[in-house]
């Protein structure tokens, strides 16, 4: 997602929300072949059913959490502040808890998702780093 972290935030809403549905879809399809390859549907028609339904589902969690985010930084006015990124994980949290039909899974995903939108945005404005040599 190199492009989503060019220029500042609350700008470029519709690139910056394409961008989060294309990584979505692709982590859907990622998923939804291990899905297959684990679970083994009894069709090709049920493997295609649960590829396509993955691959929207995450999708749509990526265009939710893009324009959520966008659009909570232009509205607040403050675009460099992690709760941005908290209030867009959290709105896809809900969206798939509607999507599952349970309230648990929506509230549990909502603060899962939205501590670790924060935790990436807040790591990425201070330089953390997941790979490499430690800078000392």
């Amino acid at each position: 997602m190199a492009g989503y972290w060019d220029g500042p935030e609350g700008e470029q809403c519709p690139q910056r929300t394409w961008l989060a549905t294309r990584v979505g879809a692709a982590a859907g399809l990622v998923g939804a072949a291990y899905r297959i390859i684990l679970l083994r549907p009894g069709s090709a028609l049920a493997a295609l059913q649960t590829a396509a339904a993955d691959s929207v589902t995450m999708a749509t969690l990526g265009a939710v959490f893009g324009l959520s985010t966008c659009l909570s930084a232009q509205v607040r006015e403050e675009p460099e502040d992690p709760f941005n990124y908290f209030i867009g994980g959290c709105a896809s949290g809900a969206v798939l808890g509607v999507r599952a039909h349970s309230y648990l899974t929506g509230t549990t995903a909502c603060l899962g998702f939205g501590i670790t939108a924060a935790l990436m945005k807040i790591g990425n404005k201070e330089g953390w780093r997941l790979t490499g040599p430690p800078k000392l």
